[in-house]
């Protein structure tokens, strides 16, 4: 029924998933209807795919003989002996192992990328301001595809230690062609922000459009389409992998829900004489491996380390239905550990529509400062608490400890009375990338004409209410025996 097609530009106005199924009146349905694919549900699952029938082996993994002839090959993502939890690995029955290459050349580096974010590297700044950045213009006149359109803005750490993240924009106008990328240093969380990414993987299909974010583990091979001029944002997270966050006192149920993350099923491109090639990410170098067949030749799989994706309007808002504002903690979509027990390497935040509805509340995000690095970004929509020029596409950046908060019209406002029970947030969603971690700039974004320093001016009229009180604090002081305090 035509009646049932929604537009993009419709679920981006939508209040929630749920206003999508017409209060039951049209039958349900789990992707938006410009997707083309399918998918397996879940979160940590382990899946099994096949797009012939009754290839996978059964009882055994990698039997003498495999139906059609095909190679039986394991990616795995965690140490051999991870705990059972934790282990994350894939059997792949495909046409032709990967292993069946021409060896590796070393390619250039991406001149507008980096990997090493320890204060020695001197094309890496630090600093306590609080910084910010228009969106960056997806280049005009030259074709840029998904991988050489990778700019690096900040991060923490090393890949080569293990232990860090590193946050980049993508632009780019054209689709990667007989080419595919691997990361072998860390997992990829994929924040589109303008244009869908129609994305090819050794486990199929995935489409990613603005509202939605996918994930691509280290080591997966994979090709980006797009359909013209595409930006975004990716968080890199090395020694670790995305997690749902635990929900404690919550219950079973809110924030991101397991059955809403969608992994692609097995779809295969088996080619012969042609020319591939594999574009390697080691340390934050870049190889190229050649090979005469198509990376994307599996027939079938079956693993939990699986590529995957989310649309960010089936998140589940919390918050307090009494009093006060509570910790943004209760936005986060995915988590990933650090060696810190107490302490993640990074989340991974939303701030999409809700209810504001606490009362006797100070409603705006109080006055505050926090030890966490915090990279903003916004897909769509507006955003309030940030200036005008903090535009879908825009980078906003604090480092930790550095005070946040909103000018003072807005606080005399949110003094004064209860606002009214409202929805916020109306066709938009922004997001964060929070880490633990101190992150250093590149000199890309140091560099760039679109960046610009938060005004502290917006703060000026933060006047000293407190003493003008003098006369009531000094028979304050007085009633409980307490010395008067001298005049300033």
């Amino acid at each position: 029924m035509a009646s049932q097609i929604l537009t993009p530009e419709q679920h981006q106005n939508a209040f929630h998933w749920a206003e999508t199924q017409k209060n039951g009146t049209v039958p349900s349905f789990a992707t938006r209807h410009n997707d083309p694919y399918k998918y397996q549900p879940g979160f940590g699952n382990s899946f099994e795919s096949e797009a012939i029938p009754g290839v996978i082996p059964r009882g055994q993994n990698s039997p003498r003989s495999i139906r059609f002839g095909l190679y039986a090959e394991q990616m795995t993502g965690s140490s051999f002996v991870a705990p059972r939890a934790a282990n994350k690995k894939a059997w792949l029955y495909r046409s032709r192992p990967a292993v069946a290459h021409q060896g590796f050349t070393d390619l250039p580096d991406l001149q507008d990328t980096e990997s090493s974010f320890l204060t020695i590297n001197p094309r890496v700044h630090i600093s306590p301001t609080q910084l910010a950045w228009k969106p960056a213009p997806i280049p005009q006149g030259e074709d840029l595809d998904f991988v050489s359109g990778l700019k690096t803005v900040a991060g923490a750490g090393d890949p080569t230690l293990r232990e860090g993240l590193a946050t980049h924009v993508y632009l780019c106008n054209k689709s990667m062609t007989k080419n595919a990328f691997v990361n072998s240093d860390g997992d990829f969380l994929i924040v589109p922000q303008q244009g869908a990414l129609d994305i090819q993987t050794e486990f199929g299909f995935l489409y990613v459009q603005p509202g939605e974010v996918c994930v691509i583990q280290r080591g997966q091979r994979f090709k980006v389409n797009v359909e013209g001029p595409t930006r975004g944002y990716i968080l890199e997270i090395w020694g670790s992998s995305f997690e749902l966050p635990e929900l404690g006192p919550l219950g079973a149920n809110g924030l991101a829900n397991a059955r809403d993350f969608l992994h692609p099923v097995a779809a295969y491109e088996v080619t012969k004489d042609d020319p591939w090639t594999v574009t390697y990410k080691l340390g934050g170098k870049f190889f190229a491996s050649r090979q005469n067949h198509c990376p994307f030749d599996v027939i079938a799989w079956h693993g939990n380390y699986v590529p995957y994706k989310y649309d960010l309007t089936k998140f589940v808002n919390v918050g307090s239905i009494s009093v006060d504002h509570i910790d943004p903690s209760i936005f986060c979509v995915l988590t990933a550990k650090s060696r810190d027990p107490v302490s993640p390497l990074c989340d991974f935040l939303i701030f999409s529509p809700r209810w504001d509805v606490a009362s006797h509340t100070y409603r705006p995000p109080y006055y505050h400062r926090n030890c966490a690095s915090e990279l903003m970004g916004l897909i769509y929509g507006e955003y309030g608490g940030r200036s005008d020029e903090f535009q879908p596409g825009s980078i906003s950046f604090e480092c930790g400890f550095v005070p946040h908060g909103v000018a003072y019209e807005q606080f005399a406002m949110a003094s004064k009375a209860d606002p009214p029970v409202m929805q916020i947030s109306g066709g938009s969603i922004a997001f964060m990338f929070e880490s633990s971690r101190a992150m250093t700039i590149t000199d890309w974004a140091w560099n760039s004409k679109e960046k610009h320093e938060h005004d502290p001016k917006m703060w000026d009229d933060l006047v000293d209410n407190f003493s003008n009180h003098k006369i009531e604090v000094d028979e304050a002081l007085k009633e409980a025996g307490l010395p008067l305090k001298g005049s300033q």
